[in-house]
């Protein structure tokens, strides 16, 4: 009899741990769609539209549909952009940090980087934030001693990667949170 209560108990603690999870990984994609909507005004009133990634872009970096279809780095954030994230993740239904940054690096410079953040922080040369360039790597220190977090300048202290809270996105250095755990900027050769 007490093996039966054990074996409920476990089942009933199994069901919820799923149901959170599950839960859990709802918000997490409703919050990676938060930054898809704009308050536009027009003739009729303020109106909220769902912009495209692109619109999006366009809107961050002030540049053209043109530019953001002709500029390899740009084309290849418009196909990700608003991927949720997923520790360990490497496809479109779930990226990591790392991984996002290695796929970016293969595709748009032709070049294979290490796997981990702090991996390839160790295999980049250092620079000065003031010397960044696109393409450079971001790296942070996210209460760890080590590098735990990557993303790519784009310009402008505007960098993309793969957050953990909102997926693949564009930033900006100068946000209090990333400003509190920027490490350094390096590059690869």
């Amino acid at each position: 009899m007490i093996r039966l209560n054990y074996r409920l108990i476990y089942c009933f603690a199994l069901f919820f741990f799923m149901f959170a999870c599950k839960h859990h990984q709802k918000e997490i994609k409703s919050k990676s769609k938060k930054d898809l909507t704009l308050k536009k005004s027009d003739n009729n009133g303020d109106k909220t539209k769902k912009l495209s990634n692109s619109e999006l872009i366009q809107e961050k970096l002030n540049v053209s549909e043109r530019e953001i279809r002709n500029n390899p780095l740009y084309s290849f954030i418009n196909e990700w952009y608003g991927v949720p994230y997923k520790y360990g993740g490497c496809l479109k239904n779930g990226v990591d940090c790392s991984c996002f940054t290695d796929l970016l690096f293969e595709k748009v410079y032709n070049k294979k980087i290490a796997r981990v953040a702090n991996d390839i922080y160790i295999q980049s040369v250092k620079s000065e934030i003031k010397e960044a360039k696109s393409g450079d790597l971001v790296f942070f220190k996210i209460n760890s001693k080590t590098v735990s977090h990557i993303g790519v300048y784009i310009k402008d202290d505007f960098f993309v990667h793969a957050s953990s809270s909102r997926g693949v996105m564009i930033s900006n250095l100068g946000e209090a949170y990333y400003k509190e755990y920027f490490f350094c900027i390096g590059k690869i050769k």
